[in-house]
Parts: structure tokens; sequence; C-alpha cells
């Protein structure tokens, strides 16, 4: 399992914001210091500043947990450090990227920010960094990380956090690079193991995925994570068995570690068993200790019924995920239900009822106490899920003023997922207009890790008589064996079809 991934699909797909995968700042619990605010660090680390001992204890062995993805066990760490120094803004940070709910994520973040000039150099860039992907500027998260590599080049979590960066924007290469740099100044750092295999999946290198991932538990063997995300390699090509077999040693290892049982779900799916994944998630339901766990289940089984064309099923289900949002007035969560039921109805022919729920989206947001970033980049988006509600109704003429709109605001922030989401809808409005040779020059820029612009390219080649390349195409999306998504449930059938 990646880190943070159950946090911030919801704030990637409601706000195209980028958050990099985010790791703790941590250096070696013996060389430790408890420092003054701002202070410098003998020993070449980010500095950790608290004024209590008993919350640095607290504090570490909450990282440990979460590191190690045992999220909802680190929270009660997190909590209590705070609890023993209230001005202690690295555990806010950590507290935020834990959060079982957006509105806690967000509030936990904001005091983090407030408390970021108590804190030393190194912590307060990373918590401006978090920030500033949490608000999808994407150049502002990069300015702060590289600010944080060159004060701390021998840091490994220095690296990690850059690495994430790169990893949130696709770049792999760059994001290997920085994984390998963290590995190499502390060779038994798990965590970026875990991730460096991650990203040399995405690269569809995936020899070198698995020396990672075996290196990662070779390192933690009694820890289910490494086990997990093992499996989630070999579901991407396929291995179904074998990665359920990897997924059961991480439960036989910890019972509660309810992700691997998404895993086993999403193999199963793809097996063609949706009643034995059903099943699955009843498991994962049954032992769920959070609402963040319980909702992890609706969302994989949402999946497995759009996946196989029982729309009307997922719209309840996504019913049932909006009302465990409502209980804690948690904005960023329904605000992201409401844009995931929105896509479904788009894709059931329903344009105008996914149009009414975007623009209720858009008022909670803006009505809301999120940042203004964060309002702002919701208008901007706003534009993308016009665009693809009018090439709903066949009316090209407004999908390529809303798509120029969103086109344009994206080129401020300079983040390169809106970009990519910007050349997405002109290739869909080429696509619709039969213009195939711009449509495939479009959906070739957006993103390839996304299993929809796989099909759109297929759709696109197929209009240009290149068989060979859509067979291509269409072979991608029907096996791209992620964990359960959405804009892969769309599309699977459809593109095994072709």
């Amino acid at each position: 399992m990646q880190r943070n991934r159950s946090l911030f699909f919801f704030l990637v797909m409601v706000f195209a914001s980028v958050v990099a995968l985010s790791g703790c700042a941590k250096v070696e619990e013996s060389k430790t210091p408890i420092v003054a605010s701002n202070a410098g660090s003998t020993s070449g680390k980010i500095p950790l500043t608290t004024s209590s001992e008993d919350a640095r204890k607290e504090f570490l062995q909450g990282r440990d947990l979460s590191e190690k993805l045992l999220i909802q066990d680190s929270i009660q760490h997190f909590d209590k450090a705070l609890s023993l120094d209230p001005n202690f803004a690295l555990a806010e940070l950590n507290r935020a990227q834990v959060s079982p709910t957006g509105k806690e994520f967000f509030d936990h973040l904001k005091k983090a920010v407030s408390l970021s000039d108590k804190a030393s150099n190194g912590e307060r860039l990373l918590i401006l960094g978090n920030e500033a992907g949490a608000n999808g500027n994407a150049a502002k998260q990069k300015e702060y990380l590289d600010q944080l590599v060159a004060a701390y080049p021998n840091d490994e979590r220095a690296h990690f956090n850059l690495g994430g960066y790169y990893f949130g924007q696709q770049d792999m290469p760059q994001a290997i690079e920085h994984y390998k740099k963290a590995t190499e100044l502390a060779p038994t750092y798990s965590t970026a193991y875990n991730i460096l295999g991650y990203a040399y999946r995405q690269n569809a290198d995936y020899a070198n995925a698995e020396q990672a991932f075996k290196k990662y538990i070779e390192l933690i063997p009694t820890d289910p994570n490494p086990y997990d995300s093992y499996a989630e390699l070999l579901l991407k090509m396929g291995r179904f068995d074998e990665s359920i077999a990897q997924y059961q040693k991480a439960l036989a290892i910890d019972s509660n570690f309810i992700n691997s049982h998404q895993g086993i779900a999403a193999a199963l799916m793809y097996k063609g068993n949706p009643d034995q994944a059903s099943a699955e998630l009843q498991k994962l339901t049954d032992k769920a200790r959070s609402d963040a766990e319980r909702r992890t289940a609706l969302f994989a089984q949402t999946v497995i019924d759009v996946d196989t064309g029982k729309m009307d099923k997922a719209l309840e289900d996504m019913d049932k995920q909006y009302a465990l949002g409502e209980k804690t007035n948690d904005i960023p969560a329904m605000t992201g239900d409401l844009q995931f039921k929105g896509n479904i109805l788009l894709e059931m022919g329903k344009p105008d009822e996914a149009k009414a729920l975007y623009e209720r989206g858009l008022k909670m947001t803006e009505d809301s106490n999120l940042s203004q970033e964060i309002k702002d980049n919701a208008k901007r988006f706003h534009h993308y899920n016009l665009s693809r509600v009018a090439l709903g109704k066949k009316d090209l003429t407004t999908a390529k003023t809303e798509a120029e709109a969103f086109r344009q605001g994206t080129e401020s922030l300079k983040n390169p997922l809106q970009t990519k989401q910007a050349h997405e809808l002109t290739g869909r409005i080429a696509l619709a207009a039969k213009d195939y040779d711009n449509a495939v020059t479009e959906l070739e820029r957006a993103n390839q890790q996304n299993p929809y612009d796989l099909y759109l390219l297929c759709q696109a080649y197929q209009g240009k008589g290149d068989k060979a390349k859509a067979k291509e195409f269409c072979a991608k999306a029907t096996s791209f064996n992620s964990l359960p998504q959405l804009n892969l449930a769309f599309i699977r059938m459809k593109a095994a079809k072709a």
C-alpha cells in the first residue's frame, strides 16, 4: 500500500490538486534532540522541535506506525504528543497526514501552518510544502521541497519528500532518483524502498519494482505492508492468485490491515468473480474501526457495481458514503462523493443530473472554511466538469469554451497533472468531432496513468483506422489492474470488447 492513499484520493478528484506522498521528517531516535524553534541540527538531519521529551517519544511511536501504514494505530500517539505539547508543529502535520477524514486533515494542517514559525526551518519547509500540495500549487510545493533538500542534503526524509513530489507529478525518473538517494543515505529506511517499488511499477519496470518490494520485505518481515505492496505489484502484472496469497500474508500478520481485503477484492473482480469480491469487502466492513475504513469498503463496492454494470446500485453506494461525511460535516469527503456520483451519472448518459451535483459540490466548497486556494482550484476544476457535461450533451461549442477556461486556469499554476487534464479535454473534444489525428496528439499528452485516457486513445486510433495501435491501447486499459478506481471500472469491459 502507498502512503496516505485512502486520504488523498478525494482531494485529487475534487480539487485536481497534487498532494505529495508525505513522508515524515525523521531523524534517528538516538540522535533526535529536543531543540528550540529554528535551531540547527548537528547531525545533518531535519531537527525535531518540541518542549516535551514525552511528546517526542509519542511522536516517534506514531511516526513509526504511520510509516509502516498502520495508520489507525498511529493516531492515538500523535494525539498524545499534541496533548503533551500543543505547540508541536510537526506532530500536527503528521496528525493531518493520518486523519481519517478530510475535515480533520485540513484542521490539523491549518494548525501546523500556524505553528510553523515555532519550528525549525526544515520542519517549516515540510509543513509549507504540504500546504502548497494540498492547495494544488505544485510550483510552490516544489520550491519548498527543493529548499528542504538543499538545506538537508544528507537527510533521507528530505529526499523522500521531494521524490514524493515527482511521483505525484508522474515524473518517475526523478522520483526514482530521490528515493534511491534516500536508501543510499539510510540503507535500512524501509519506507523509501516501498515507494521506490511503486515508482518502478509506474514506470513499467516490474523487475526492479519486484526487487525493491522484496528488499522492503527483508527489512521489516514481521509487518503487513511489505506483503501488501508486493501483492499490488503482482495484481498489476495480472498474477492474481499470487497476489491474493501475498495479501493473505499481510492479513495473517495483522487482521486489521484492511486495505489487503480491498486488494483481494480487486484480484477477485479481475478474475471474474464479483460476488466473491463483494464477500471479501464485507469482511472489511465487519472489522472496520472507523468511518474511513467503512468508506474504503463502500468505495470498492461502488467500483465493483460499476464494473458489472449495476449503475443504480453504485449510486446507492455513493449515497451511503455521503451519509458518512454528513455525520461529521466532512466537506472535502462530501464534495468528493458528489464528484464521483456526478461522474457515474455522466457515464449513464445523464449530463444534466451530473451537472447539478457538480454545482452542488462547488457551492459547498465555496461556502466552507477551506482555504481560498482550494476554493479557487474547485472553481477552476468546475470548468473541467462543465466541459465534460457539454460533451455528454454533444454541445461541442460549450465544451470548447469550458475546456479553454480550464486550460487558461491551469497555466498560471504550472500544475503538470492539471495540464494533462487540459490535454485530455482537448482530446475528448477532437474525438467527438472525429478529428482523430488531433485527438491522438492531445490524448498522448494526457495522463497515461489514467486508464480512461488509454481507452480514449484506443478509440482515437480506431477512428484513424490504425487497428494495431487501437488494440495496444485497449489492451493497456483492459489490463490496467489497479486497486479499485472508477475510471477503470467505467471502461474496462468496453476496452475488452474493443
